[in-house]
């Protein structure tokens, strides 16, 4: 059996043949793709506004620095806490840290392995600013509790969709609830760019500072070779430059250079007309596995929030028998099937974070830091796969 990754790009003729038509036309930082993909994101999701970026990393870094804009009324400043999970992936993190603001962390429900709602009040302070969610291998959170927590409190909401594209909660998109959410289009994602990110707003304020942050930080908004959309370029007075001087060199914000390119943006485009059946085949491959799984007793799968649709990332799967993962991984690599533990479990336990250690007890994320694992469900993985894992399993526990 060929090895079963944990994510697969599936890709053909359609990408290349995109990417082909962009080479020769000569597009390379910006142009016809560069603007279909967002539009088609935003529509899909059901937001506003989609800035492309470089990647999902760069996505949550513009995320959570639009939010410290000073062109904000009520915009989060050095020192201001961010409630978010405890057990996750580096970049949601790494943005609040980058912005000299603080992580106030929270444990994770081991049933969906989403961040626990029902704690989050408690860590609530005059210094809470906004929450950072992710949707943990697709899986929604509670979006009903967390909208109500943010709207009492008037708190920012940013959701970390990266691996969630096509996620549905109540009848309603994941990454269409929050004030900005991210994707990643990753090759282990639901669909690529190669690499490549997007930032999602329904705010269309946060939209042009997010794209301000993209963009080096300039004041103007204008996409390539769109030179006076505003018909004011060379007659206003910002800071204390001469008055007239070009808009499209005015900046207010130190930003980056975070922009997807042509070429991967024609990927996207190609990748976007197979998102509906990549979201099926990864509901019906985990589907699949949970049926085919749940007799074992000393396997514990994962739920999901009533009224949601996961779509989802990859297949989780918690031992019961604590300190037995490691001889279980070694087991399924040893069989060519791809594991992963559930990304960074308890952040605080890492060498880059011990500082940030509030010395809090976090029982869940240490639990799944020592029992928890995942194996991948993507498009790639058919009928032969499913059932070579499925009796690889069961072996293990016989």
């Amino acid at each position: 059996m060929k090895r079963i990754t944990t994510g697969k790009a599936i890709t053909g003729l359609p990408e290349i043949w995109t990417l082909i038509k962009a080479v020769f036309k000569g597009d390379y930082a910006a142009g016809k793709n560069t603007r279909i993909l967002p539009k088609l994101l935003s529509e899909y999701l059901g937001v506003k506004h989609t800035a492309l970026c470089n990647s999902g990393s760069s996505a949550n870094l513009l995320a959570m620095t639009a939010l410290t804009s000073p062109n904000l009324k009520n915009h989060i400043k050095a020192g201001d806490e961010v409630i978010t999970s405890i057990c996750g992936f580096p970049t949601t993190l790494n943005p609040i840290l980058q912005n000299n603001l603080v992580p106030v962390f929270v444990d994770i429900k081991l049933d969906t392995l989403n961040i626990d709602e029902n704690q989050i009040e408690s860590k609530i302070t005059k210094k809470t600013k906004a929450i950072f969610i992710v949707h943990t291998l697709g899986n929604p959170c509670n979006m009903t509790k967390i909208m109500a927590i943010c709207k009492k409190h008037k708190l920012w909401l940013i959701e970390d969709n990266c691996d969630a594209l096509g996620s549905v909660y109540k009848e309603k998109k994941t990454g269409s609830f929050g004030h900005i959410s991210t994707l990643s289009f990753y090759p282990a994602h639901h669909i690529t760019t190669g690499e490549g990110g997007a930032v999602c707003t329904n705010d269309t304020e946060l939209y042009n500072i997010i794209q301000s942050y993209c963009n080096w930080g300039r004041a103007c908004v204008c996409p390539p070779n769109k030179d006076n959309l505003c018909g004011k370029r060379f007659s206003q007075k910002y800071g204390k430059l001469p008055f007239g001087y070009d808009h499209k060199s005015v900046v207010e914000h130190i930003g980056y250079n975070l922009k997807m390119p042509e070429l991967c943006a024609s990927i996207g485009v190609a990748q976007f007309k197979r998102l509906d059946k990549f979201v099926v085949k990864r509901v019906l491959n985990n589907s699949t596995l949970f049926g085919k799984l749940k007799h074992i007793k000393d396997l514990k799968l994962h739920g999901f929030e009533k009224d949601s649709i996961p779509s989802w990332f990859g297949f989780p799967m918690t031992l019961s028998n604590k300190n037995r993962r490691k001889q279980f991984v070694d087991y399924l690599e040893s069989k060519g099937i791809a594991t992963r533990p559930l990304f960074a479990g308890n952040f605080t336990k890492h060498p880059a974070y011990l500082s940030y250690s509030d010395k809090q007890d976090y029982p869940i994320a240490d639990y799944v830091s020592e029992n928890t694992l995942w194996i991948g469900c993507h498009p790639g993985i058919g009928k032969k796969e499913i059932d070579y894992i499925v009796k690889t399993i069961e072996e293990y526990f016989v």
